[in-house]
């Protein structure tokens, strides 16, 4: 697998932090002219998380490492990313993610979360080898209604 992977770290896929997720993928997709992005919802790998040899949770790992690009999205729990969201990232190998660009996404009520928990996603994927692109997105829950706009903003934005 090559091009654009959206994870969406949200215990319940298809959630508004997805949505999120999904629109920021494929708005940067269509500034680099990339293919639509693949979608990993890690609410829905379940217990597979932790299942030793699950397939599901095997095929999001390789498409973890084979990506060109990643948009990494969580909601934000107690001042963190999502306690899902890390076990899926710790079954990558060090440095699975060398030299890959990384774009955090992180879901929030108020801004000093947003921001604290954006920060920690951030240390997380350069822990992991991701070039983590600059600025993150951090996004308050009031204003996800508006997630397509958002998502068309923050990729125009980017200088790739």
């Amino acid at each position: 697998m090559t091009g654009i992977v959206v994870v969406s770290g949200n215990p319940r896929a298809g959630s508004r932090t997805s949505t999120l997720a999904i629109a920021v993928g494929e708005a940067i997709a269509g500034q680099l002219g990339s293919p639509q992005p693949h979608v990993i919802e890690v609410g829905s790998l379940g217990a597979g998380l932790l299942t030793p040899g699950d397939e599901a949770t095997k095929a999001a790992v390789t498409a973890l490492g084979e990506a060109n690009l990643l948009v990494v999205a969580t909601p934000t729990y107690k001042g963190s990313y999502t306690g899902v969201l890390k076990v899926l990232l710790d079954q990558l190998p060090a440095q699975a993610l060398a030299g890959k660009p990384a774009v955090p996404v992180v879901t929030a009520g108020v801004a000093p979360q947003a921001a604290a928990a954006e920060a920690l996603l951030r240390q997380l994927l350069v822990e992991l080898g991701a070039t983590v692109v600059r600025p993150g997105l951090p996004v308050l829950e009031s204003d996800l209604p508006e997630s397509t706009a958002i998502a068309q903003k923050y990729a125009a934005a980017l200088d790739w």
